[in-house]
């Protein structure tokens, strides 16, 4: 068994990264940028335990400690990039996501 959890301000992340998408013109259509959103947490959600997980560099510290990151490929342009810790808990693996990025902000650091 698998379970994928958010923190709570990843979760205000994901709630305001639609705005944002409409607002700066990646999407013409609100509705389309939170449908971009709801794939993105989706594909999160049900692919993160199939992923290659990379050790975090240390840049990302500051969100949690023995992080590891797992790559979603969204276009050819974006690639997002989840930070997650796991622990077990009644025999079943939990991820935590404690920080998600994409590459035209995390490039650098990676």
């Amino acid at each position: 068994m698998m379970t994928v959890e958010f923190l709570p301000q990843v979760v205000l992340y994901f709630n305001e990264l639609s705005t944002l998408l409409y607002e700066k013109n990646y999407f013409g259509f609100k509705e389309s940028a939170v449908k971009y959103v709801d794939e993105l947490v989706e594909d999160i959600r049900c692919n993160l335990h199939t992923k290659l997980k990379k050790p975090a560099p240390s840049y990302f510290n500051k969100y949690g400690k023995r992080m590891r990151y797992a790559t979603f490929r969204k276009n050819k342009n974006t690639q997002w990039y989840v930070f997650f810790s796991t622990y077990r808990k009644e025999g079943e693996i939990i991820y935590l996501i404690r920080y998600i990025g994409n590459n035209h902000v995390l490039a650098q650091y990676l």
